[in-house]
């Protein structure tokens, strides 16, 4: 049983907060109990983290000496990996398949940053007088890291790798429904000799423990992957405090099949989108504009193709669609499919959860198709998190451009076709942080990702990553060999 303790300042102890419970989606079986960090704990662990950020022990570290701790941390991920992965699948659902690449994932972080590390320069920028002009970057000191249910393991090194390069401390807060894989990395941090109090894992509601991260005023940043209205509210209340945040947030991506496109790959890539994590991706392409020309026959061979994916239980390595994250959700999910099919759309497959013995006890739900409805329908506009794809289909370009711009989100985009001048004109047009030509849901750590309009502020990832948990300082170092004139007159 998992101990009830969690990683308070460099000390591992009893949270002081409600008890928190999870689940294993595929049985609901409890895995675990947990008391949840409250206020107290993350003041504890606020000041903790500005004392170790502030010893000269891990403040005067050169880059490449810092550089040797995320190293280490990447070595125990590597060796670890497929404890991780496991555990990382009961906590959240997801395939092994899944898990064990988003361990491989954080490992790759950690080696990454700890190479880019040992790159960063600070300017020598042109004088303008007699002096010579030096901008550095120096850390913030304390980071609040918020990381979403659906990629725990990987969200985590996103955040953590680039803040503790950079010289900070880091308050981590996983969610509530999988505090797991996050606990276990606390352990592996402190394992790999990172010293005592740099890094806290925080577990709890985002009301209480979140809230309590975002408002201490020990806290100096905080980077939040999650939906667009708690950070809406973390906006608020970094805006009070004058505290740079990053908000990488929700999505309803389209995903584009023009009429040359490959087929065989088009499909595929479809079905990855929509249907790979069960959809609970912010990245999901959830709305497939395809050519009036090829719609009919694409969305056929789509719809006979997804509900020929296999549904079960993450820990099957057979597993295509695993269950979602916890039943609430699932439920929300059905909800929603129900509430667009009484808005006059067709279900083509899916829009309930299988049926059998061994789909009753976990939080399952069929691959969906939907089609029918424009653009302007909730289906199409509100984000699901769910394996539910909504076809639309478009006439030229400029119907196309004007359709998928047509959200409030702007996270991801797809597009299908042979025609690489057409590739380009579509991904400058489309309003997206990230566009993927002829595949999806590709990532690389060292290319920078985030959304623009209502899916995120900022961005993560990338050489530039490390320096977005930094303040900038330029400092003018005189050259006169006479005082100021001014001074003397």
């Amino acid at each position: 049983m998992v101990p009830d303790e969690i990683l308070v300042g460099g000390r591992w102890r009893r949270g002081s907060g409600d008890v928190l419970e999870t689940r294993d989606p595929a049985t609901g079986d409890v895995l675990a109990r947990l008391h949840a960090a409250g206020p107290d704990d993350v003041d504890e662990a606020v000041r903790a983290g500005a004392r170790a950020a502030a010893d000269p022990a891990w403040r005067d570290l050169l880059p490449h000496e810092r550089a040797r701790y995320l190293t280490r941390v990447a070595d125990l991920l590597a060796e670890r990996a497929e404890d991780i992965a496991a555990l990382q699948t009961a906590d959240t659902g997801k395939s092994i398949h899944e898990t064990r690449a988003l361990a491989a994932s954080a490992q790759g972080t950690f080696r990454y940053v700890a190479a880019a590390l040992e790159t960063m320069e600070g300017a020598l920028t042109p004088p303008r007088g007699p002096y010579v002009t030096v901008s550095t970057h120096e850390p913030i000191g304390v980071v609040g890291a918020i990381t979403p249910w659906n990629s725990p393991i990987a969200s985590d090194a996103q955040k953590a790798a680039p803040a503790l390069a950079a010289g900070n401390a880091v308050v981590l807060k996983p969610a509530e429904w999988t505090p797991l894989v996050s606990l276990a990395f606390g352990r592996l941090a402190e394992d790999a000799g990172l010293p005592p109090g740099l890094l806290s894992v925080l577990p709890g509601p985002g009301p209480v423990t979140g809230d309590a991260i975002v408002r201490h005023p020990g806290v100096g940043k905080v980077s939040f992957t999650g939906g667009t209205a708690t950070g809406r509210a973390i906006g608020a209340a970094a805006a009070r405090k004058i505290m740079p945040v990053s908000l990488e947030l929700g999505g309803k991506s389209p995903t584009i099949v023009f009429p040359d496109a490959d087929r065989e790959q088009a499909l595929a890539g479809l079905l990855f989108g929509a249907f790979s994590s069960s959809g609970q991706s912010c990245v999901a392409g959830s709305r497939a504009f395809v050519h009036a020309s090829v719609y009919d026959e694409v969305l056929d061979e789509l719809v006979a193709r997804a509900a020929r994916l296999r549904v079960g239980p993450g820990a099957d390595p057979s597993t295509q669609v695993a269950p979602m994250v916890a039943h609430a959700h699932r439920d929300r999910v059905a909800a929603m499919v129900e509430a667009a099919r009484a808005g006059g759309a067709r279900v083509r497959c899916g829009g309930r959860a299988p049926e059998g013995a061994q789909y009753e006890r976990g939080a399952y739900y069929l691959p969906t198709i939907l089609d029918g409805v424009p653009n302007s329908a909730p289906v199409c506009q509100e984000e699901i998190f769910g394996p539910v794809l909504v076809a639309l289909p478009f006439e030229d370009e400029d119907d196309l451009v004007a359709q998928a711009n047509d959200t409030v989100y702007g996270l991801a985009c797809g597009i299908w076709t042979a025609d690489y001048r057409r590739a380009w004109r579509v991904a400058r047009r489309v309003q997206a942080g990230t566009v993927w030509v002829n595949t999806y849901k590709r990532f690389s750590i060292s290319t920078p990702f985030g959304g623009v309009k209502d899916s995120g502020l900022g961005r993560e990832k990338g050489r530039d990553g490390i320096l977005g948990y930094t303040r900038q300082k330029s400092v003018y170092w005189g050259m006169d060999e006479e005082p100021l004139p001014w001074a003397g007159a």
